[in-house]
C-alpha cells in the first residue's frame, strides 16, 4: 500500500535573464496531471504587458494564469507573479503586495521563497533557473533549512548563470538536492511530486 498524500505540496519556480525561454522548455513538460501547483517568479519590467501567461499557455497542457489577492491555491495550476506586484504565500491562498523591491525586484524570487517556505515548510520545492542577479539565494536557502528539497539549474547550462551560482554558493553545493540541466528539471520535478511518493530519492 502507497501513501497517497504527495510529499511536496507547492512547486516556487524563480527566473530572471533568459527565464522566458527558460519556462517555454520547462512548463510544457509538465504533464496534464501534474497537480502539485506551481508558482512562478519571472523578472520583468512593471510596464511591461504583452500576455505572458496566454503566450505560455499555448504551449503548456496547464492551466497558467496570474493570482488575485486571497486567491485560493488550486491544484493543477500554474501561477505567474503578476508584473509589479510581489506574489506571496500563506497556507492555502496568495496575498499580493505593493512594499519596495527587493534585490531590485518586484516580483521578486527571494520573497516568494521565504512565503513559501514558511507556510509550507518541508512540503515546499523551490527551483531557482538562469538569471543575471542574486535574486532567489536568500529564499532557496530558507527552503532548504525548513525541510523542503532545492533545485537549481546547472550554471554552465542557463542563458544566465550569475542566479543559480548565487543559489548554489547561498545554499552549498553539497546541500542542493538535484543541479540540472533545464531538460531533466520537469522530469525531476514530477518524480518529487507524485502523489505515491514516500520518499523522494536524491542526487547521487
Amino acid at each position: 500500500m502507497t501513501n497517497a498524500t504527495p510529499q511536496y505540496e507547492i512547486v516556487c519556480i524563480g527566473t530572471s535573464y533568459g527565464g522566458l525561454l527558460a519556462l517555454q522548455k520547462l512548463l510544457p513538460a509538465l504533464p496534464a496531471g501534474f497537480a502539485t501547483p506551481v508558482c512562478v517568479v519571472q523578472h520583468r519590467s512593471r510596464d511591461e504587458d504583452y500576455g505572458l501567461c496566454k503566450f505560455l499557455q499555448r504551449c503548456c497542457r496547464l492551466e497558467i494564469r496570474e493570482p488575485n489577492d486571497k486567491e485560493e491555491i488550486r491544484s493543477s495550476v500554474v501561477y505567474l507573479a503578476p508584473r509589479d506586484y510581489h506574489l506571496m504565500i500563506e497556507r492555502g491562498t496568495f496575498s499580493l503586495s505593493i512594499e519596495p523591491p527587493v534585490s531590485y525586484a518586484r516580483p521578486s524570487v527571494d520573497v516568494l521563497f521565504e512565503s513559501a517556505a514558511d507556510a509550507y515548510r518541508e512540503r515546499a520545492v523551490g527551483v531557482i533557473l538562469t538569471g543575471a542577479n542574486r535574486d532567489g539565494a536568500h529564499g532557496l536557502t530558507k527552503i532548504k533549512e525548513r525541510g523542503g528539497a532545492v533545485l537549481v539549474q546547472q550554471p554552465m547550462d542557463a542563458q544566465s548563470a550569475q542566479m543559480p551560482e548565487a543559489a548554489i554558493n547561498a545554499v552549498g553545493a553539497e546541500r542542493i538536492d538535484y543541479i540540472l540541466p533545464l531538460a531533466q528539471i520537469a522530469d525531476c520535478l514530477e518524480r518529487l511530486c507524485a502523489a505515491d511518493k514516500v520518499e523522494a530519492a536524491r542526487k547521487t
